[in-house]
C-alpha cells in the first residue's frame, strides 16, 4: 500500500535549522510531483515547496523563498525539506504530498520554532 512517512520535525530555536524527510513506498516515486505543505493551528494548510517528478524544477511559497530548499532522491524514494533561518511563524505540522493523477498524504511531522 501507499505510504508517506515524514520525519525530522522537532523543537528548534529561531534562526536554527531542520531537515525534514519523507520516505515513500507503494507507488512509482519518480513519476510523482512531490510537495511539502504545512498547517499551523487555526490556519488552512498551505503549500510550502514543490519538486517536479524529474527534480529539475522547484517552486516555493514567498514566505520561505531563500530559506527552505526542497530536494528529492529518486533512488531512495525520499523527498527532503531543508529549512534554515527558521522563524516562529514557521511553526506548523508539515505534510508530505505526492501527486500525479491522485494525491497521497503523509501523517505529518510537528515543527516548533520557539526560544
Amino acid at each position: 500500500q501507499v505510504q508517506l512517512v515524514e520525519s525530522g520535525g522537532g523543537l528548534v530555536q529561531p534562526g536554527g535549522s531542520l531537515t525534514l524527510s519523507c520516505a515513500a513506498s507503494g507507488f512509482t516515486f519518480s513519476s510523482y510531483v512531490m510537495s511539502w505543505y504545512r498547517q499551523a493551528p487555526g490556519k488552512e494548510r498551505e503549500l510550502v515547496a514543490t519538486s517536479t517528478s524529474a527534480g529539475g524544477s522547484t517552486n516555493y511559497a514567498d514566505s520561505v523563498k531563500g530559506r527552505f530548499t526542497i530536494s528529492r532522491d529518486n533512488a531512495k524514494n525520499t523527498v527532503y525539506l531543508q529549512m534554515n533561518s527558521l522563524k516562529p511563524e514557521d511553526t506548523a505540522v508539515y505534510y508530505c504530498n505526492a501527486l500525479r493523477w491522485i494525491g497521497y498524504w503523509g501523517q505529518g511531522t510537528q515543527v516548533t520554532v520557539s526560544s
